[in-house]
């Protein structure tokens, strides 16, 4: 396995590389809530919710919090740096961890939704890590840079649901101490970023262009492209894994089981990511976009297939998998299809659809599993839901590569 210390290190991507270290660091720790939020919050929402159907909203509260927070965070962090961007994320996620606890601990569902919608700032400035490892890389470097940081939600995905087993059932009330320990994390790992050296990007010369509009820049193809498979990789991913534990629960298993499935998941979402910038440079972008829907529509079809933990075993690691070539490939079609100056509006706007699409996701997972007649049922619907969403995101592709030759 090639590591981010075998390749060879090119003059002008030093700075690069020391930044990716520190990106990589904090997608490990502070990235591990992010696991955990997902085991327990449909598992905690079905305890608060005054119906099933809501079950799964505190995580769509995360996701709608940071779809609201990318358009005004990254123009932010244009302005004043990342780090600024990053230090901010990470306190709201302290901030919304506490007063998800509180939700909790008084049995307030509106409480505890108004801590994950603040989450959901810490959500969206998570997000961001992967551009920023794109900042100071050179063209070669950018889809390893982004590749490895992704990576560093390997060890997240260990981290993560090993404390929702030691934390869970801790406390009289269970999860609050789940939320302390991510409070906790996001208050410790924010110093990372002091590390961080990351120029803000110049602005454009007097009398150049000040860069093009959202509508002129959504009508490139490769920019518009690219967010489609990004949306669709990321929303697919959340649809299934939100009703994960609900279903796994719901077909007999035990909590601690939903955990381990959830974690078998996240490593395969991070875990090829020591290898899929390589496999980018080598095949193309496309190539790898188009491998990522295809493992996406192969975890639908096994989870169709059965309700055994092997099923579902299989399922969300083909899911995991599918997302990381999906969404690293479209990360990386984006950074090579916009100006320096324009990344705050561009990087903006793409996580905003992006997360847009997944709180529809993760609230229709609860709707599918909410309205079905047993957990079965609903697993099924939920898997079904992603063929129409998949064609969409492969004919877009065959509509660019139609265009003309490739260039990515």
């Amino acid at each position: 396995m090639t590591t981010l210390a075998d390749t060879p290190d090119p003059v002008d991507d030093a700075r690069a590389r020391r930044n990716v270290w520190i990106l990589v660091a904090a997608q490990a720790f502070l990235g591990a809530q992010m696991s955990m939020y997902f085991v327990v919050g449909g598992l905690a929402g079905m305890t608060l919710a005054p119906t099933p159907l809501l079950a799964t909203l505190p995580i769509s509260l995360i996701v709608f919090g940071s779809m609201t927070t990318a358009p005004w965070i990254s123009p932010l962090m244009q302005r004043h740096g990342r780090r600024a961007g990053f230090m901010i994320g990470s306190l709201a996620g302290a901030v919304g961890s506490l007063i998800g606890m509180a939700g909790l601990w008084t049995g307030s569902f509106p409480v505890f939704l108004l801590g994950s919608y603040v989450t959901g700032i810490y959500m969206s400035t998570l997000g961001f890590y992967r551009f920023a490892a794109a900042d100071t890389a050179s063209d070669a470097f950018k889809p390893k840079a982004i590749s490895y940081v992704m990576a560093g939600g390997l060890l997240s995905a260990i981290i993560g649901p090993q404390l929702v087993k030691l934390t869970a059932e801790t406390t009289v009330i269970p999860f609050v101490a789940t939320y302390g320990a991510a409070a906790l994390m996001n208050l410790a790992g924010m110093w990372l970023f002091l590390a961080l050296d990351i120029p803000r990007p110049a602005p454009p010369a007097p009398g150049t262009a000040a860069g093009r509009t959202k509508l002129q820049l959504l009508s490139q193809p490769a920019i518009a492209v690219s967010i489609v498979c990004a949306m669709v990789s990321y929303a697919l991913m959340n649809l299934v894994m939100t009703s994960t534990p609900l279903a796994v629960v719901g077909c007999g298993f035990a909590t601690a089981t939903a955990a381990d499935i959830v974690s078998a998941h996240v490593v395969a979402m991070y875990a090829p990511s020591f290898f899929t910038g390589h496999l980018i440079a080598r095949f193309g972008v496309r190539t790898i976009v188009s491998t990522g829907l295809i493992l996406l529509a192969a975890a639908g079809l096994v989870g169709l297939s059965g309700v055994t933990l092997v099923h579902f075993y299989v399922a969300l690691i083909l899911l995991g998998l599918g997302w990381n070539f999906g969404f690293i490939g479209a990360t990386t079609m984006l950074t090579r299809a916009h100006a320096p100056h324009e990344r705050g509006t561009v990087q903006g706007m793409n996580d905003a659809i992006v997360f847009g699409c997944v709180t529809i996701a993760s609230l229709s997972s609860g709707g599918l599993m909410g309205t079905a007649v047993d957990a079965v049922a609903g697993w099924s619907a939920v898997n079904w839901a992603m063929a129409p969403f998949l064609a969409l995101a492969g004919g877009s592709l065959v509509w660019l590569a139609a265009r003309g030759p490739r260039r990515a």
